[in-house]
């Protein structure tokens, strides 16, 4: 099967040699990746690419070879004995044919749902299993956990099954985003460069060369010159959306943070969910208890900060259009009005989006964003940090 790869490779016009596949093969044959997937797109990209201009290349040809390929165990099998109670407890969810699927009908939009919840949470007594009216799991309820209406509430689940709620009514817990990642960075590193104005300022010193040269040749004796650093004059404010469909794209965002930090001095950074509001965070184990107001981060950095939010803006509408849309918390205010106040004090702003650009017409409420940012959205390719820059460099 790693021929139809090397050709496929050859195809794209990736410059990889034979010999550079021969090692691939050798490294497999020594077993330095056995039964991972990941660890042996590691092996291969090393092995093969030689050119970090072409990465994304090979990382397309590598997604279409291997599509649907997971690891594995040794022996292929699994351990019935020890399966999840989570696999045993999902027993219970209803599964629905897409015929049934498209018999659920909405409730007829955001505020009639939230009459209709409030109502229901007014008359039930007792626990219920099914059915399409309830709180409740499975069935059709709008209302409850594991079961399906594409304009829901969702209430009582742990995790996401198909990502069409209107709002989740729950608890959740979101990682740090680990700003020392180093896999991956350089590139994104190269793509930044461009968001750069340098000065020397600060106490620190640099060797100075050509100074030294000219006064030692002027005095006749050596006569070591210094002189203030080099520093990156650019301030940074980065916005990140964190948790639900965004854990799909922790590593590559983990990429890019990681690269911000080292390269922007004056560079600073909050976290949101899906759309921001009236409070930020700095801290997700915190997040509920430690909130900055939005209004604070207006008032403390100046519109010379370039701002660049990073998200995959998939959400409901209503988080967007409505007060209350919010799926975490009841906002007085729609999320664009918030979008619009900052958009309004900081004039260099851009929306940079880790979904595949090509997928971006299938979601409405990217749509939404793109157009609060004036088309300013930006894939997370190296291409997209390239025209980003570009933009917040005018």
């Amino acid at each position: 099967m790693f021929i139809p790869f090397f050709l496929e490779l050859k195809a794209a016009k990736v410059p990889v040699s034979l010999r550079e596949f021969l090692t691939l093969l050798e490294g497999l044959d020594a077993d330095l990746v056995t039964y991972d997937v990941e660890g042996f797109y590691y092996l291969a990209r090393a092995a093969l690419v030689k050119d970090e201009r072409f990465i994304d290349r090979f990382d397309q040809v590598f997604a279409h070879v291997f599509k649907g390929i997971e690891a594995v165990s040794g022996d292929g099998g699994v351990d019935a004995a020890n399966l999840p109670e989570e696999w045993l407890r999902r027993l219970a969810e209803k599964h629905l044919s897409e015929e049934e699927k498209k018999l659920v009908e909405a409730l007829g939009g955001f505020d009639k749902l939230m009459e209709t919840l409030k109502k229901r949470l007014e008359e039930q007594k007792g626990r219920h299993q099914g059915g399409s009216k309830w709180i409740g799991t499975a069935g059709t309820s709008p209302f409850g956990a594991y079961g399906y209406n594409p304009e829901g509430i969702r209430i009582g689940q742990d995790a996401s099954r198909h990502r069409r709620a209107v709002k989740v009514w729950d608890k959740r817990d979101f990682r740090n985003f680990d700003d020392n990642v180093e896999i991956g960075t350089r590139n994104i590193k190269v793509a930044l460069k461009r968001l750069r104005r340098w000065v020397r300022a600060g106490a620190d010193e640099e060797f100075d060369l050509a100074g030294t040269i000219r006064s030692t040749a002027e005095h006749g004796y050596l006569d070591v010159r210094t002189r203030p650093e080099r520093r990156n004059a650019v301030k940074l404010l980065m916005f990140f959306d964190v948790g639900g469909s965004m854990d799909d794209h922790i590593r590559v965002v983990e990429e890019l943070f990681s690269a911000a930090r080292a390269e922007f001095k004056h560079m600073d950074y909050f976290y949101f969910h899906n759309c921001l509001y009236e409070g930020v965070w700095k801290d997700n184990r915190r997040r509920h208890s430690e909130v900055l107001p939005t209004f604070d981060v207006l008032r403390t950095y100046g519109s010379d900060y370039r701002v660049i939010f990073i998200g995959d803006a998939a959400m409901s509408p209503y988080e967007i259009a409505y007060p209350g849309g919010s799926v975490e918390h009841w906002n007085k205010e729609a999320g664009h009005v918030w979008l619009s106040r900052l958009l309004g004090h900081f004039p260099h702003a851009a929306w940079i989006n880790p979904t595949p650009q090509n997928h971006w017409n299938y979601t409405h409420s990217i749509g939404m964003i793109r157009e609060l940012f004036a088309g300013r959205m930006y894939p997370l390719t190296l291409g997209g940090l390239d025209q980003a820059t570009r933009e917040l460099s005018r």
